[in-house]
């Protein structure tokens, strides 16, 4: 199997220039979540009076581009500063996506192979998944556009990971993946990774909402998220997509175990890792259903099941030992 270094290298370029664009896009939407104001703070500094005509005791009031109705009838409202900057955002990271898009198939071109045989390609593809799932949900629901730095944050750390310490060069795959199954069993790992990732984060925020709306005193940045339901719904349809998917992903790991190895399971610590992360998942989606479990304790486990699944991705695949270590890290 031949490799065109050349058009490798193209690739990686490709990555690099996808990294930065995420990086500005965060920033934008960092500056869009700086901007935004708390309703409350929005709708007293509308009333507030700024300025008395001297003897004459009149008031105006103050123009606030983010409170309701401050535009006549008829027009449309002026974009306010938050939303100029979240909407630049937006459009850097769906220039992003199409850079990160372009870097794997000419990976997989280059390589002659689907794009996602070692580490470097793998966590590449989990972070594509990822964005192009924010970029559905900002698709349907404009309106969480303030999640956007949350979302691209651990994007760009996994990306710069992949990029530096489990980076490797444009190979064939090792004999041990040398199979259809790659395509199969890895892409379902692959997508379901990366929608898991959404869930994660929106879980998170989820937590550290609720946390501020028992004691508003506590977390006032928190204030300018959605609210808790909103956060606890998306983490919900996303984990709900998500959890076929990876059910998928096991099964079928199972199956090209039986045609490699001569057995369905062996408790390798991958599969074993695996399996906990779907029962984690598991019981997420049956403690969302269940009164008494519904949000924070069902967040708190969905929070488990993230973490079980980026102990998987690294901890597994770089330090244990065992059948499944094709990491490629070099």
């Amino acid at each position: 199997m031949v490799v065109d270094a050349q058009l490798g290298q193209f690739g990686d370029l490709l990555f690099e220039s996808a990294l930065g664009v995420y990086v500005l896009a965060m920033i934008l939407h960092a500056v869009e979540h700086a901007l935004l104001r708390r309703p409350a703070r929005a709708e007293e500094s509308a009333r507030e009076p700024v300025g008395a005509a001297v003897g004459g005791g009149t008031t105006r009031t103050a123009d606030v581009t983010d409170a309701p109705g401050s535009t006549p009838a008829g027009t449309a409202p002026p974009r306010s500063r938050a939303e100029r900057f979240g909407r630049m955002g937006v459009s850097l990271t769906v220039l992003g996506f199409a850079l990160h898009l372009a870097m794997l198939v000419v990976r997989g071109f280059a390589a002659q192979r689907v794009p996602w045989g070692n580490m470097y390609e793998f966590t590449a593809a989990i972070c594509l998944v990822a964005v192009g799932a924010w970029l559905v949900v900002l698709r349907r629901r404009p309106e969480l556009r303030r999640l956007g730095v949350f979302v691209l944050l651990p994007v760009i750390i996994l990306m710069f990971l992949a990029g530096t310490v489990l980076y490797t060069q444009t190979a064939p795959v090792v004999p041990a993946l040398r199979s259809y199954w790659l395509a199969i069993h890895v892409s379902a790992a692959v997508i379901a990774s990366g929608i898991l990732l959404l869930a994660g984060v929106s879980s998170v925020l989820y937590l550290l909402r609720a946390a501020h709306e028992n004691t508003p005193t506590r977390l006032a940045w928190a204030a300018r998220l959605p609210g808790a339901d909103v956060l606890d719904r998306v983490a919900y349809r996303a984990t709900a997509l998500a959890f076929p998917i990876w059910t998928f992903a096991v099964i079928t790991g199972a199956i090209w175990a039986e045609a490699a190895w001569g057995r369905y399971w062996g408790w390798d610590p991958k599969e074993t890792t695996a399996l906990v992360a779907w029962v984690v998942y598991a019981c997420y989606l049956h403690a969302r259903s269940t009164a008494g479990w519904r949000g924070r304790r069902a967040a708190v486990i969905n929070v488990v099941g993230f973490a079980v699944m980026v102990f998987n991705l690294f901890f597994v695949n770089l330090v244990v030992t065992g059948l499944h270590s094709y990491a490629g890290v070099g």
